[in-house]
């Protein structure tokens, strides 16, 4: 039965977002659009800290514009290299950690988007942009990129997560607020318990929206969620080896209630690593070789209250990373049919 489950799953999910003239599929064009309401019934009730959930690392990062200045988050010195025009062509190589942009990132499955913000120098709107080392897309842009998705799928839930900010004052997080505000209107979900939090009831009260924001500013807010309801450790690792023991280590020492929990399963260049493959950038130099391992760790793995949650990735179309993430939810089905034996 599970298998037939599956089978009806997929043809249901497995559609083509943007058919390409060969009439192939990538991993980038199967389209996981409606995958959370195509989850089976009896997992309608089920905490979404206990779903199997998809996620991408540094989300807005599949353009950077290496015309703007450096990012704040960057040091001194990679303030002062970055005026030589080929560095920062060079950092455009390891900033970015996606290929897919947020509507592209949606349809493919994509649910949790790990978010890094920043006033602009010299900027005399306040707008606020992403960044990673060098800036990105205005925010409103994404938000709203993000909203049209959500208005087309009313039964698909996501995961904001604005966990670093830089350059921003008491001003530019009321802007920001108010934008989120302005995006997503009632589609936001008043933070409260995290085990109500399921499909059912975020369907019920058609919220679809969970904005999680790492400052104190949260608490004025009741549609800002504490960062501290969802937890994502950082390996801080170059070797898969470390990657994977530090992810069992920290699912098993994960919250059995009260949070989400995220598995970032990401390497992280040392600045030998980027020294070796300046020219390659993060894609070629580290990702492309060791994605396949990190994926084989992830089909190991079952959600749960103590096992797995949130999983993110670098670039999630160059492997079936969300479509592998999504089928772990097949196990929970498992769990229900053996109880009835």
């Amino acid at each position: 039965m599970l298998a037939v489950r599956k089978v009806r799953r997929k043809l249901r999910m497995g559609t083509i977002c943007s058919p390409n003239p060969s009439g192939t599929k990538t991993s980038s064009e199967v389209c996981n659009a409606d995958w959370m309401a195509s989850l089976p019934a009896h997992l309608h009730n089920v905490p979404l800290s206990n779903l199997a959930i998809p996620g991408s690392h540094d989300s807005f990062s599949y353009w950077v514009d290496e015309k703007s200045p450096v990012g704040p988050d960057q040091t001194p010195a990679i303030k002062r290299l970055a005026r030589i025009s080929l560095v920062k062509k060079l950092m455009k190589k390891w900033s970015v950690t996606q290929n897919l942009t947020f509507r592209e990132q949606l349809e493919a499955g994509i649910r949790y988007f790990d978010l890094r913000v920043s006033s602009k120098p010299g900027d005399a709107d306040q707008e606020i942009y992403f960044i990673h080392g060098l800036f990105g897309i205005k925010v409103w842009d994404g938000l709203m990129e993000i909203d049209s998705f959500l208005t087309q799928h009313p039964q698909e839930i996501v995961f904001l997560d604005f966990n670093h900010f830089y350059a921003m004052d008491e001003a530019h997080h009321k802007r920001l607020i108010l934008r989120i505000q302005e995006a997503f209107g009632n589609k936001l979900c008043s933070a409260c318990s995290v085990e109500s939090m399921t499909l059912q009831a975020l369907w019920e009260k058609k919220c679809q929206v969970l904005i999680f924001y790492h400052c104190p500013f949260y608490k004025q807010y009741p549609f800002l969620w504490s960062g501290k309801k969802i937890p994502a450790p950082w390996a801080n690792t170059t070797s898969v080896r470390k990657l994977i023991l530090f992810l069992e280590t920290t699912l098993s020492e994960r919250a059995p209630r009260g949070s989400f929990h995220v598995s970032q399963a990401i390497l992280t260049p040392r600045v030998k690593t980027i020294a070796r493959g300046l020219v390659g950038g993060l894609k070629n130099t580290l990702v492309h070789r060791n994605l396949p391992a990190i994926l084989d760790w992830v089909k190991t793995q079952k959600p749960g209250a103590m096992g797995v949650n949130i999983i993110t990735s670098d670039f999630v179309d160059l492997v079936d990373f969300a479509t592998t993430v999504i089928e772990l939810n097949d196990l929970l089905q498992e769990d229900r049919a053996l109880a009835k034996c």
